[in-house]
């Protein structure tokens, strides 16, 4: 499973990295970021799913 930020839309909001802080963080351009490659399904799932922007992709 590969989880993907896509930058174009991300807003920075922080959710991402509220919900999965071991997977996303919030750049220094205010913008989230994937840190791990090692992502729990549940965790990179709620965080994909409470994205308002629907920024973040999982392929699986």
């Amino acid at each position: 499973m590969k989880v993907i930020v896509k930058e174009e839309l991300c807003t920075g909001c922080g959710i991402c990295e509220t919900i999965c802080p071991e997977v996303f963080e919030i750049g220094e351009d205010g913008l989230s970021h994937v840190i791990s490659e090692n992502c729990d399904y549940e965790c990179c799932k709620e965080a994909a799913d409470n994205c308002p922007e629907a920024a973040i992709v999982i392929e699986e």
